[in-house]
């Protein structure tokens, strides 16, 4: 037996490709345990219909999903397929779901897969029993169809246990024994079993077992209504199982599926069913299996008659049999990837549905062997990403429950998300509210977009009106704002971006070890610099200020940072990490009046030559004492000033006092968002992930290889002689013509790359869009074109940044 002791909780569709794959990898020493009967263990998989549509906006998931249908097509079980490939068919009857369906086309293109809009005509042809009279047009994904999970599990099960893999059936996990904050084994009904390494890939019961490790995890088991007609006379003498694509009614909250004459139907328009973990029934208790509810006829009658309208052939038919079965939703609709933060060597891969189940298990297994993942993107995924509301009971329940209402909605990019709001609010939130603020959430932070108090600001400007998606949450003030920002001078409210705190005598050469910029510098130094992973994937980007010998402040992009960070301390104290988020805030002063604004709020030196570029001083603004950076997101001089949040409000009513009388203003994150584009900053998350490395993602500025040894140098030095794709700045002319990100790039007819960040730009007079284009086309003035909806939108490769490239406004 070759690698650690592994663990697995549950022998469903995700743990059975996960011991497929890490066993396949050469980690044989595994016992997968499962409290059911193998292969239909009596989890979600058990009764999952088994409908994979790869089309996704994430990137990850529609990846994840597509490696599932390759590997699902390579199985089958004495010679039954695992997959039967009958393509998807999501169709519109809503002139709203047929623009969707053209952005959808735009995501599967984007991220490479084979689809085609329809007429609705080609609908029927494709699914004759769809009522031409009701839809009108369709999207086409040949490559989508029917896993049969069940087979699925035992086909992995085999290949796993051949490899020497033991799988446990009934054996129920009653608790996992752990000693000095590691696994050392798990404890089942019938023994203990001693482990290195505990995954859990329970489902609908993995909140109940990661609390046995002290762990919350952010998820719902909620029941989904599916059920199956009696025979239809229109598929009468029908022989095999599927022979028309599985289909999509999103309109109505639908989606139906062949089994020979029959149909299977699913709804997700009834009411949130949520289930407590501690209520699911055992294997033995249950009537049928425990993650089987007792269908509610009185929930599925709309269902039943939309269904009717849809497929007219169903009319003859009556509904025979149906069930609520139990499926796992988290707050955002992502799976829940990674190790426990507190307990080292227990890991989750939860909420993973059988679209991704196969894909999970290989990113999973590669996480594990090779200390990342070399196939997937994982940072949406990672199980550290929630703040510590976002583990709130209440919360997580709120959320999961909205998650279901909304499974099958047109949502916009920017579309605020439901209560509970408001969660985290800036001192300066009553002060905005004054200004009639516009708020959209980030990571429960209110922050404003724009403010109606400056709705004045846009008379005599010329603001293009952009295309009715991108109009929505948008107003001309966003453009006011920004041009008055390079006009004379604009607070913007930056607290909502989490500040970290990292101290110690070994703090300098901690932060050398992960930076690959040199921050071991004299107090008072700024830099901007990345953290890689051992491939010399992105990490991060980060901003480092030592504001003492022994403490400095990073400017980080969310919860993966700090847990990156935590992962890393050296063992022997002498560094530590904390967030200091909550405890304070901080205003961007920025644009020309900057200066005039704040010198005489201080008898500190804040020229040009008193606090030069990215360097940072302490100093008391009025009576409030603040550290500030000689930086700025927007390219124009100017300081992010912070201080301690009971101070904030003192802070924003003084510098607001001394900006109002020079034409200054309050500006939000919409006119922040056009200021970063037009100097070309990058957004981590959005522009680059982890499967960029910096040469890429042009910020191989922030990459000092002369330096000591850091994370992910070895790898660096490998790929920077190897970049065969470009973050490159694109710009496009037709003022209405301003695209969202996710949009796929096209060179003539074949698509080549994909949007990233996308904004108008009010001082260029142009729209801008990021794009991850191949090196050969990234050169200026070449003609590309973005595809967005039904259009092809003509775009120019641009040099960047496009504005102030010689950076005087930001240095003066």
């Amino acid at each position: 037996m070759a690698g650690p002791r592994v663990v697995i909780i549950g022998a469903g569709v995700v743990g059975a490709a996960l011991a497929d794959e890490i066993s396949e990898r050469g980690w044989t020493d595994v016992t997968v345990v499962d409290q059911g009967p193998l292969p239909a263990t009596g989890g979600s998989s058990s009764h999952a219909p088994g409908l994979v549509f790869q089309t996704n906006s994430s990137k990850t998931m529609t990846e994840l999903a597509r490696y599932t249908v390759e590997k699902f097509c390579s199985l089958d079980v004495d010679g039954q397929p695992c997959f039967l490939q009958v393509g998807g068919l999501e169709v519109a009857t809503t002139p709203e779901r047929v623009a969707e369906l053209q952005r959808r086309h735009g995501w599967l293109t984007a991220w490479g897969i084979e689809g085609r809009l329809l007429s609705p005509e080609e609908c029927v042809e494709q699914h004759p029993l769809v009522n031409p009279d009701k839809v009108l047009g369709g999207l086409l994904i040949p490559t989508d169809g029917l896993a049969k999970a069940v087979l699925a599990v035992e086909a992995q099960i085999r290949r796993a246990t051949e490899r020497g893999v033991r799988f446990l059936a009934r054996h129920e996990v009653l608790d996992i024994r752990t000693e000095d904050d590691r696994v050392t084994g798990v404890v089942t009904d019938q023994g203990e079993i001693p482990a290195d390494i505990v995954v859990c890939c329970a489902g609908i019961w993995g909140p109940r077992i990661a609390r046995m490790v002290g762990m919350d995890l952010p998820l719902t088991p909620l029941a989904h209504q599916l059920a199956w007609t009696g025979p239809v006379p229109a598929l009468a003498g029908q022989t095999q199982e599927a022979v028309r694509p599985i289909l999509r009614h999103q309109d109505a909250d639908l989606y139906y599926r062949d089994r020979f004459d029959q149909l299977g139907i699913g709804y997700y328009g009834h009411r949130p069913m949520p289930v407590d973990v501690d209520d699911i029934l055992s294997v033995d208790e249950a009537d049928e299996m425990p993650s089987v509810l007792k269908f509610t006829e009185d929930d599925f009658a709309e269902a039943w008659t939309e269904t009717q309208a849809l497929l007219p052939a169903t009319k003859e038919a009556e509904v025979e049999e149906g069930i609520n079965g139990l499926f796992s939703f988290t707050t955002d609709g992502l799976p829940l990837l990674g190790e426990s933060p507190d307990v080292k060597g227990f890991w989750v891969a939860e909420a993973v549905w059988v679209t991704h189940s196969a894909g999970v298990g290989r990113a999973v297994a590669e996480w594990l062997v090779d200390g990342h993942c070399s196939s997937f993107d994982l940072h949406e995924c990672d199980v550290n990403r929630f703040e510590a509301h976002q583990l709130a009971p209440e919360y997580v329940l709120a959320r999961d429950c909205r998650n279901f209402v909304e499974v099958y909605d047109i949502l916009h990019p920017l579309q605020p998300t439901a209560d509970p709001r408001p969660i985290r609010t800036s001192p300066f939130y009553s002060r905005q509210q004054e200004h009639g603020a516009f708020f959209l959430e980030a990571n429960g932070w209110e922050r404003p977009h724009w403010y109606e108090a400056n709705a004045g600001l846009v008379d005599g400007r010329t603001i293009p009106t952009p295309n009715d998606w991108a109009a929505q949450y948008w107003s001309p003030i966003v453009g006011a704002e920004a041009q008055a920002t390079r006009e004379t001078v604009a607070m913007y409210d930056m607290t909502a971006l989490k500040r970290l705190e990292v101290t110690g005598p070994g703090a300098a050469a901690f932060l050398e070890r992960l930076c690959t910029g040199k921050v071991d510098k004299s107090v008072g130094s700024v830099t901007y610099t990345l953290l890689l992973d051992t491939d010399g994937g992105i990490r991060s980007d980060i901003t480092v200020a030592r504001l003492a010998r022994d403490r400095f402040q990073i400017g980080a992009n969310g919860n993966l940072d700090l847990d990156w960070f935590t992962r890393h301390l050296p063992e022997d104290g002498t560094v530590q990490v904390r967030d200091i988020t909550a405890g304070t805030c901080c205003i961007g002063l920025w644009g020309p009046l900057a200066r005039e604004v704040l010198q005489p709020l201080t008898d500190e030196d804040f020229s040009g030559d008193g606090l030069k570029y990215f360097r940072a001083k302490r100093a008391h603004i009025g009576s409030v004492p603040v550290t500030a950076w000689r930086l700025s997101y927007v390219g124009e001089l100017g300081w992010e000033i912070y201080t301690t949040a009971d101070m904030g409000r003192k802070l924003w009513d003084t510098l607001w006092a001394a900006a109002e009388p020079l034409g200054g203003i309050i500006a939000g994150r919409g006119a922040f968002n056009s200021l970063r584009l037009e100097k070309g900053y990058r957004s981590f998350g959005t522009d680059m992930t982890y499967e960029h490395d910096p040469y890429e993602a042009g910020v191989g500025f922030a990459v000092k290889l002369d330096k000591d040894d850091f994370i992910g140098k070895a790898a660096l030095e490998r790929r920077k002689a190897d970049v065969r794709r470009k973050l490159t700045c694109l710009t496009i002319d037709d003022p209405q013509a301003v695209v969202m990100g996710k949009e796929p790039v096209y060179d003539g007819d074949r698509p080549v790359g994909y949007v990233t960040s996308a904004a108008y730009g009010y001082t260029i007079g142009k729209g801008i869009a990021y794009a991850w284009l191949p090196t050969e086309l990234a050169t200026p003035g070449r003609t590309l074109h973005i595809g967005y909806f039904d259009q092809r939108i003509e775009a120019a490769v641009a040099e960047e940044p496009l504005f102030d490239p010689t950076m005087s406004r930001l240095r003066g």
